[in-house]
């Protein structure tokens, strides 16, 4: 019996948008962890769980048929902020000490948080059924972003 606990919202299941397996070919841009840059496969699957309040997401990378970085995403929505929230994890190790807040406008979802690396901005931009792009940017003083990755994905 639910009654008086919270109940999933249009919020949440417009999150089942990312649901699924993806997969894309991904361009990362010279920076400090990749001085050349490059293109790389991103291999994504995700699902709704938790009694549909969340999507669980696990990501892989691949370059020249090699394994080179995973990353394991959990979304969300805050009713009480009104902010859809992402907390990722990945084998950079790097702890996720808090989520990172986003909105959603129109066909793209977009998150921004401050680190002690920089500003980091996500966003995924749905292009019709199927199919999603998603970028990285970076900045120094969230005032001028620069590209980090770009990626374009589909539905298998």
């Amino acid at each position: 019996m639910r009654e008086g606990m919270p109940t999933v919202t249009e919020h949440h299941k417009k999150l089942a948008a990312l649901a699924g397996k993806w997969a894309g070919e991904e361009k990362l841009h010279p920076s400090p962890w990749d001085a050349k840059g490059g293109t790389a496969m991103g291999r994504i699957e995700s699902r709704i769980d938790v009694d549909g309040f969340y999507l669980i997401s696990d990501y892989v990378q691949e370059r020249g048929g090699q394994i080179t970085y995973r990353g394991h995403g959990v979304f969300g929505y805050d009713p009480k902020s009104g902010k859809y929230l992402m907390h990722w994890f990945d084998s950079m190790g790097m702890p996720c000490t808090e989520p990172c807040p986003g909105t959603w406008e129109g066909n793209m979802l977009s998150f921004q948080m401050a680190s002690p690396m920089g500003h980091h901005r996500y966003v995924y931009t749905f292009e019709g059924e199927g199919r999603y792009s998603f970028k990285i940017e970076h900045s120094q003083d969230a005032r001028t972003w620069a590209p980090f990755m770009e990626g374009r994905y589909t539905r298998k």
